[in-house]
């Protein structure tokens, strides 16, 4: 028994979970305490091997087909053909399970195949060679065979194989770079330091006399909460410009950040999908329905003694004198399974198919190519292309979305005073220091190269050899703004950092702590000690985190300044200092100390921490950097506001920045009435006041509305909220039911909104607004768009979630539907390509049920003939074939290339994109009209190909047709009815149109004829022997084909041909009323 894990459980519940702490101890190098010591029970960990695949060899199958037969489609065919095994039913098992097989198999071949793959994978980073040290002496190991307590010896540029702890590297400061990319998206270099007692065992023997434990927390998948997050080194980063680490793994395999980080996506379904579960259901009820009326209608027609059961069925006198229950439910099963190919089990892969390969038009678009960033549009799911034809709203980041993420200095302002790049400096009071602050306070990273004749030239050298590098552009802008005034940052060496002054001198301050940003905080801060003694907190940060904590400079012309630059659309940051004494900054590291070794609530403490370290500040100044607009981001703004969709900015920024960025995307116009709903206001007036004062503004809006919109003139509306103020109505209030509702009042206001700018917003925010949205009365289609890591909660949580490629990572792209390189070829993306696959897939589902009734519906109507005995119309190899072959491929080509609007009026006429809106090809009368159409059809078929069989001889040696002629006559009108009036739908003709079409009914000819022209061996009947051959030589036949073919069709062909001039007839009266307009518009000008 294993009594770690007992005493683990009672320590659990009987000390209470709040104060047990589930750590785990490692010992370095495997190296275990000397005797003596506390008693220790070694805990076990997992190997290194990582595990992406689902399957096995030995479960593939079992585990396969459990997932298969989920789907209620799959497992109603699985029920249908075991019916047909047990009973005695009308049709063969092969008609059912055929089709079934095939669907199955395909499936199963494309998901072991992509499972293969993960294994594939899998064993490449599983057997990747590791070098670890052993003895004193580095050896090679797998991957897959590291165990917890290794010390590993990492290179540059190799790839973390599991989290580590950093022991010591290559450089004297103990410092090293890596890049986290394939972790959370930011391909930034990231500065990790080593632990301070080991960072001075420098080779292996050195290393190999290390006798520590780590204490540590146990895994959990969060990579913002490590333990010691600066000494941390997750799995799947990259070493970079440090020569070599020496590591100790802690967490190994499946334990690992990453891959506990690994976690499926929720599957989202398009509303085309949902519409046709629901179509299924119903004909799921007709198929119920028509097998409970031929049950009933067989014993009523047998009552009569004289219509008993004939001599010829052969049935025993055991099966006569079964209990009539038994009798009618095996009947009532039987028709089940006669009439069942009204469920199109095919549908299935054919929408499957039509998504996949449509996916590619998306990714092969050379539109949508961009050349900066040699990147095409990436396609991560294809469940929901026709989803991106029906989008209401589109909730979209600001920076790196709208704005180009390309960040400029553009000026500062220090005391008041305002420098530009290149400016003459006038010596003030704090000029200087606010310089060097902004060259101290960052975590800007240089990068030298040695290109210019094989000679490294640093940055105070040369002038092009190096460059900066961080993991944000605001601080790349930022340093470099400082070199444009005179002060050149060089480098961070030995824990100094060097600065190059307006005289040439460098200038070295000793880095002692670095107190980093989060999106909490807003700001960051250094502590740093100048040659001369003085120690200095420098700090920078939002101005909202920045003015409430100083106590003193001109905060007044500095707020004028930042707001001016706010309103500019210009990004700010507020810089302030604090001189410390020894005495401050003994009490500083004993506090930082304190809480980076804490193992609970160490987050918790490192901001209370923080908290009282940045205080007492003197205000320095402020800067503003300006981030571009992205290229023909308003006008695509202006097409989707054609297009019927509201769009809504969602922004960690600051309210007048973010506000001046809508007006220059054309989110807002200038004569757009902006409704405030912020905290300033709500100080001002509660709540509750607030949002009735805009519900009853937005009435009185809706009057002027409709008044302006009778005399022309239009006002559209906007609203602003910040974060503080969502977080208040999204909370509930207990105490007052009319005051709780404030999300209902929100959304009355936003439904009236043409835009809404959400500023100050954190990324769960985000999500909690999509959320909102999609949950309303109407359930709109949303979709969400963004960049970086912060958007990937929106990008989860809308129903389509786009990633941007843009300079915050790829994590956006990865949790994304669909990638992007730039937000312009969303337009294109959404008006076009949204466009064409709804009306693609919307057409591929209502034919395949029409065509289905088409093919069954006769099915029914032959049984009132034939004395309900469940005797098939068609042949088992027409019933099989119809829908796998016959009519397949036609209608999958239909809707991966149909094109009924040219693309370039599409993008020309964004409000053709309101057409499709609201599933509209998909609604219960249109679906209505389909299955009518269908039935009509089928009635025509069967009563016409009846009619012209009556008392009539059709080969000239006066023979009669029998039954299997008859249905064959039937299935040739049905499969040429149903491909013509596919024909009649094509409005884009190519060379394989033709031949899909054509070929396809040549391919039905061609197999009839050899089916009924050769006896083969393998069947046990030959019942349609000569049967078409006989058909064509029959000059009547050929008539009754074309008749019916033409009878079927003459609805349809009417419908068209009438809507076609009703829609001439509105357009003509619509040019004539604007060409009216005009000219009296031209009269009162002249007059």
């Amino acid at each position: 028994m294993d009594f770690s894990t007992l005493r683990t459980l009672i320590s659990r519940y009987c000390v209470g979970e709040e104060n047990w702490v589930d750590s785990r101890t490692i010992f370095i190098g495997h190296k275990e305490p000397p005797p003596g010591t506390e008693a220790f029970i070694q805990q076990r960990f997992p190997d290194n091997r990582i595990v992406s695949s689902k399957y096995t060899f030995l479960n593939f199958v079992p585990k396969n087909m459990f997932e298969q037969f989920r789907r209620v489609a799959n497992f109603y065919f699985l029920i249908i053909f075991l019916v047909q095994l047990i009973i005695d039913t009308p049709t063969s098992p092969i008609t059912s399970g055929l089709p079934l097989f095939f669907v199955i198999t395909v499936t199963a071949i494309k998901q072991g195949y992509e499972d293969w793959l993960r294994h594939k994978a899998d064993n490449a980073i599983n057997q990747c060679p590791v070098h670890v040290v052993e003895n004193g002496k580095v050896v090679c190991k797998q991957s897959r065979k590291l165990r917890v307590g290794d010390v590993i010896l990492m290179k540059e540029n190799e790839t973390f194989p599991c989290d580590l702890i950093l022991l010591s590297t290559s450089r004297d400061d103990g410092t090293c770079y890596v890049t986290t990319a394939s972790l959370d998206g930011e391909s930034s270099h990231k500065t990790y330091y080593a632990v301070q007692d080991t960072k001075a065992y420098n080779t292996e023997e050195e290393v190999d006399t290390i006798h520590a434990t780590i204490e540590c927390e146990q895994p959990q998948p969060d990579l913002y909460k490590p333990l010691g997050a600066e000494n941390l080194l997750l799995r799947g980063a990259t070493l970079k410009n440090t020569a070599h680490i020496y590591a100790v793994a802690i967490y190994t395999g499946m334990e690992t950040k990453m891959a506990l980080n690994y976690q499926s996506k929720t599957q989202k379904r398009s509303a085309v999908e949902k519409s046709m579960n629901a179509y299924l259901v119903v004909y799921l009820c007709i198929l119920i329905g028509k097998a409970l009326i031929n049950t009933v209608l067989k014993y009523a027609w047998q009552a009569d003694p004289n219509r008993d059961e004939p001599w010829y069925n052969d049935r025993t006198e055991t099966e006569r004198q079964r209990h009539i229950v038994i009798r009618a439910f095996t009947d009532f099963l039987a028709f089940m399974v006669l009439f069942n190919y009204i469920i199109p089990v095919s549908m299935y892969v054919t929408v499957e198919m039509q998504k996949f390969l449509g996916s590619y038009f998306i990714m092969w678009d050379d539109e949508m190519f961009d050349k900066e960033l040699g990147e095409r549009a990436v396609v991560n799911t294809s469940d929901l292309n026709e989803e991106l034809g029906q989008v209401e709203y589109v909730f979209t980041d600001k920076t790196g979305t709208l704005t180009e993420n390309n960040m400029e200095f553009i000026e500062c302002c220090v005391d008041g005073h305002v420098y530009v790049p290149h400016a003459i400096c006038n010596g003030q009071e704090h000029e200087e220091l606010f310089f060097r602050a902004l060259c101290l306070c960052h975590t800007v990273q240089v990068k030298e190269e040695e290109t210019v004749d094989g000679i490294k030239h640093g940055i105070h050298q040369g002038k092009s050899t190096s460059f900066y590098i961080s993991s944000s552009p605001d601080e790349v802008a930022l340093v470099e703004g400082m070199k444009r005034l005179g002060f050149t940052y060089l480098r961070l060496k030995d824990s100094h950092m060097e600065i190059l002054n307006r005289e040439d001198e460098i200038e070295r301050f000793e880095l002692l702590e670095v107190l980093t940003f989060d999106s909490v905080r807003r700001r960051m801060s250094v502590i740093v000690r100048s040659s001369s003694g003085e120690l200095y907190l420098f700090c920078k940060g939002a101005d909202s985190s920045i003015f409430p904590r100083v106590i003193s400079g001109k905060v007044d012309q500095v707020r004028a300044r930042v707001e001016h630059n706010a309103v500019e659309g210009l990004r700010t940051l507020c810089v302030a200092y604090r001189p410390l004494s020894p005495e401050q900054y003994q009490e500083v590291c004993h506090l930082l100390n304190g809480a980076k070794l804490a193992l609970q609530d160490r987050d918790k403490r490192l901001a209370e921490a923080y908290d009282i370290i940045e205080k007492d500040l003197i205000l320095l100044g402020a800067t503003a950097v300006e981030d571009r607009l992205q290229e023909k981001a308003a006008d695509t703004i202006e097409s989707l506001h054609k297009a019927g969709m509201k769009v809504w900015v969602l922004t960690g920024d600051k309210m007048e920045t973010a506000a001046a960025t809508c007006y220059a995307s054309k989110l807002f116009r200038r004569n757009t009435q902006i409704l405030e709903l912020t905290t300033k206001r709500t100080e001002e007036q509660s709540l509750h006041d607030v949002l009735f004062d805009l519900i009853n503004n937005k009435q009185k809006c809706f009057v002027v509305f409709c008044l302006s919109s009778l005399s022309g003139d239009y006002t559209d509306y906007g609203l602003i909220i910040d974060g503080a103020t969502l977080s208040a109505v999204m909370r509930p209030t207990q105490e007052d039911s009319i005051s709780g509702n404030y999300k209902e009042i929100f959304l009355e206001i936003c439904r009236n909104c043409s835009a809404v700018l959400c500023c100050r917003m954190a990324p769960l925010q985000k999500a909690q607004i999509v959320k909102l949205i999609k949950a309303s009365k109407e359930h709109p289609i949303t979709l969400a768009i963004g960049d970086g890591a912060n958007d990937v909660s929106m990008i989860l949580e809308a129903h389509v979630g786009i990633g941007i490629m843009g300079k915050e990572g790829r994590q956006a792209v990865r949790n994304s539907d669909y990638a992007i390189p730039k937000f312009k070829h969303l337009k294109k993306m959404l008006l076009v390509h949204g466009h064409y696959y709804y009306i693609r897939i919307s057409e591929l589902v209502q034919y395949f049920f029409y065509k289905n009734v088409c093919f069954i519906f006769p099915q029914f109507l032959y049984q009132f003939f034939c004395g309900f005995s469940q005797q098939p119309l068609y042949d088992t190899a027409y019933l099989t074939l119809y829908n796998i072959s016959f009519t397949s491929l036609p209608i999958l080509l239909y809707s991966l290339i149909e094109q009924h609007i040219n693309m370039d009026i599409l993008k020309k006429d964004p409000s053709l994109y309101r057409d499709i809106a609201k599933n509209s090809l998909l609604r219960w009368p249109i679906f209505l009209y389909w299955t009518i159409l269908g039935v009509y059809d089928a009635i025509v078929m069967f009563f016409g190909a009846y009619f012209l069989f009556d008392n009539t001889t059709f080969t000239s040696n006066g023979q009669m047709f029998g039954n299997w002629t008859f249905g064959t006559l039937v299935f040739t009108v049905l499969v040429f009815t149903v491909t013509f009036k596919l024909v009649l739908d094509t409005h884009y003709w190519t060379w394989i149109n033709h031949f899909v079409i054509w070929g396809s009914l040549i391919f039905f000819v061609v197999f009839s004829l050899l089916w009924g022209g050769i006896i083969w061996p393998f069947l046990n009947y030959q019942r349609m022997y000569y049967v078409f051959m006989q058909m064509l030589s029959s000059g009547p036949a050929w008539l009754s084909i074309i008749l019916l073919i033409t009878a079927s069709l003459l609805p349809d062909v009417v419908k068209k041909v009438i809507w076609r001039a009703l829609t001439l007839c509105f357009f003509l009266d619509n040019h004539i009323i604007l060409l009216s307009t005009v000219n009296n518009a031209a009269c009162q000008m002249s007059n």
